[in-house]
């Protein structure tokens, strides 16, 4: 480890307010499901980048206060957290870069972190220091931003388990790290939680959370709320049982953990637990939504993303599929898999939960970001969360309550008819179950969903939701799972494929108030990365074939683009350097699930790779290669 003295952080400090998987896990996976035939995948209908429909006119200014807002903290210029603000909304105050100018970015530096696997992490900013962490083995590089080229300061690396690479899933990404009480702190995929000086890189503290020989692995970004981490684990591939655990932010020690599945007192259900629908209200539901034990390897990982309203002191966040995926080995709605839970930081108790896919049937993650906006609804304005989910509807909801203020789908969807408002309950498509021995076809969205993790953003200025998301579908066979630690238990046969007009990917933006899209734009393969918008109405995202992309936040309209040498499955990000000046930075080395047939080197003459998703993405290592590479920009 490399050392070097600055008090960068000090100042910083003062200033802010507080499959896949690995390609083992993957050819694991695929020499035990399926022999399906392949066949090729139809190519764009739309022009890639070109609006969708003609849907892409401005949309009407209006009133103000007729459009969805959001509270914002002090704009500092820096980029502390992956999603900038306790609510998730990804959204600078900076406006040096605007819709009249974006033409103009240039190139300002490069940064190679030598590790070509996928890339999902953002960089962060703090004072005038940026901070990459790369996928395994997590190496963290300090770059001062004062130095031609932000030369390295010091390095600090984990050093990490090198089995953890063959029970990743899906690849050996991470999510990137948080800064907080002057300390960088971060995930390793072998389940440690690392704190190191954020001056320096001395490790202050080091703490090891789960067992990769279950099969457990750690991906996500870490939340700071008081004087807490928040952190969660992978593996519901694997009959992993999920959790989230709060550690002492000076000490490392671990101050509670909830658990995603079994009896109330695991999973800190207690008197304060108040769900708004009566499909979520009961005793012990953790146990007997279940057949008997099940629950002790049912999933409900805690991989994606956190965030925290203060007003109400409540910390928001998703859980992940039930295991294995055959739903007719787990009878029952499988509680507490693919919910949306709010809990108080302080004490993990749980105030209210919302199942989504209850009983999921096709891997329905419920892990993607809920991101804290305010909404005038019905006469009055509403605290709210809006959440694109995998199942393929935008999630309009109370954020106090759990109460469902709307439900529209994003993408279209086959598996389902819509979501009952009243009970809460998502309406199945009987036809689309999937049976053991019989393959289901067009199933849409396919597993990743209609938005995996690659999150959303927000402006407050335009009253849209930005959304990075995949135009998926797929056909499924349930085989027989059989639970071994440490091995895949998945229990389906699956193929993805393009879903209606050939295209893969999509970005739209959304209008929670109006519950539609405002406009749309395609892209060839699924936009499997971040986005990142500003006061100067530019949205930012980049795409698996390599383009980094500025639109128009208002129209869509295209602004400016540059070819990187990677696929960019990583979150953008905008900050003001210590010249003054603002700068977008976004890493790009595709991987990920959606890039595994890169990154992973995987055969596209093997439709099952992937848990399915080579057999969409065949025609990706012809369009991009593997890398590890940040790219900087900024005007002239």
């Amino acid at each position: 480890m490399q050392r070097s003295r600055s008090t960068d952080v000090r100042r910083a400090l003062r200033a802010t307010s507080l499959l896949a998987c690995s390609a083992t896990f993957l050819l694991a996976i695929a020499a035990g499901c399926s022999s399906e035939k392949r066949n090729a995948e139809a190519r764009p209908t739309t022009a890639p980048g070109a609006p969708a429909g003609g849907s892409a006119a401005a949309r009407p200014p209006g009133d103000p206060a007729a459009r969805a807002t959001a509270t914002l903290e002090p704009e500092d210029g820096q980029w502390t957290r992956p999603g900038k603000s306790f609510s998730a909304i990804r959204y600078s105050q900076l406006t040096e870069i605007n819709a009249t100018n974006a033409a103009s970015l240039r190139p300002a530096w490069t940064f190679s972190t030598a590790v070509l696997r996928g890339h999902e992490e953002p960089p962060i900013v703090v004072g005038s220091t940026m901070y990459v962490l790369t996928p395994f083995p997590n190496i963290l590089y300090a770059l001062d931003l004062t130095k031609p080229g932000a030369s390295v300061k010091w390095q600090y690396e984990p050093k990490p388990e090198s089995a953890a690479q063959g029970v990743a899933c899906c690849d050996v990404v991470n999510r990137g790290p948080v800064f907080t009480n002057g300390m960088i702190v971060f995930n390793t995929l072998d389940n440690h939680v690392v704190a190191v000086d954020a001056e320096t890189g001395a490790e202050r503290w080091k703490t090891k959370v789960g067992d990769i020989n279950r099969g457990e692995t750690m991906t996500m970004a870490p939340l700071a709320v008081k004087n807490l981490v928040l952190v969660g684990n992978s593996g519901g591939e694997m009959g992993v049982r999920g959790w989230l655990k709060a550690l002492d932010v000076q000490s490392g020690e671990v101050r509670w953990t909830a658990w995603s599945t079994g009896p109330d007192k695991d999973v800190l259900i207690g008197p304060r637990f108040k769900p708004f629908y009566a499909k979520d209200q009961g005793k012990d539901l953790g146990v007997t939504t279940w057949p008997p034990s099940q629950w002790q390897i049912g999933g409900g990982n805690v991989w994606g993303w956190l965030s925290y309203d203060p007003a109400l002191d409540l910390v928001y966040y998703g859980t992940a599929n039930p295991g294995p995926w055959n739903p007719e080995q787990r009878p029952g709605d499988n509680k507490w898999g693919s919910t949306v839970f709010a809990r108080d930081p302080d004490t993990g108790e749980a105030v209210w939960a919302y199942q989504v896919s209850p009983h999921d049937l096709h891997d329905y993650d419920a892990v993607n970001e809920s991101v804290l906006i305010e909404v005038p609804w019905q006469g009055r304005q509403r605290a709210a969360l809006i959440r694109a989910d995998r199942n393929g509807y935008m999630y309009l909801m109370d954020r106090a309550t759990g109460e469902i203020l709307s439900a529209q789908p994003f993408v279209h969807v086959t598996s389902s008819h819509g979501v009952d408002l009243k009970t809460g309950q998502p309406q199945y498509e009987p036809s689309k179950e999937p049976k053991v021995g019989q393959v289901v076809r067009d199933i849409c969205p396919a597993a990743p969903g209609g938005k995996d993790w690659q999150p959303t953003s927000f402006s407050p200025r335009t009253g849209l939701l930005y959304v990075p998301h995949n135009n998926l579908c797929m056909d499924e066979e349930g085989v027989e799972a059989n639970y071994i630690a440490g091995t895949p238990y998945v229990g389906m046969n699956v193929r993805m494929k393009a879903g209606p007009g050939g295209h893969r990917g999509e970005f739209t933006a959304w209008d929670p108030v109006a519950a539609k899209p405002a406009w749309k734009v395609t892209e060839m393969f699924p936009v499997w990365s971040g986005t990142v918008v500003t006061a100067g109405d530019v949205v930012f995202y980049g795409t698996m074939d390599g383009w980094f992309k500025a639109l128009d936040a208002r129209t869509g309209k295209e602004l400016w683009k540059y070819q990187t040498g990677s696929g960019i499955i990583g979150q953008p990000v905008t900050y003001r350097g210590p010249d003054g000046k603002q700068y977008v930075a976004v890493v790009a080395g595709v991987g990920g699930w959606a890039g595994a047939i890169v990154a992973g080197n995987l055969d596209p003459r093997d439709s099952t790779a992937a848990l399915g998703f080579a057999a969409a993405m065949k025609d990706l290592p012809q369009h991009t290669t593997k890398g590890g590479t940040l790219h900087v920009f900024a005007l002239p």
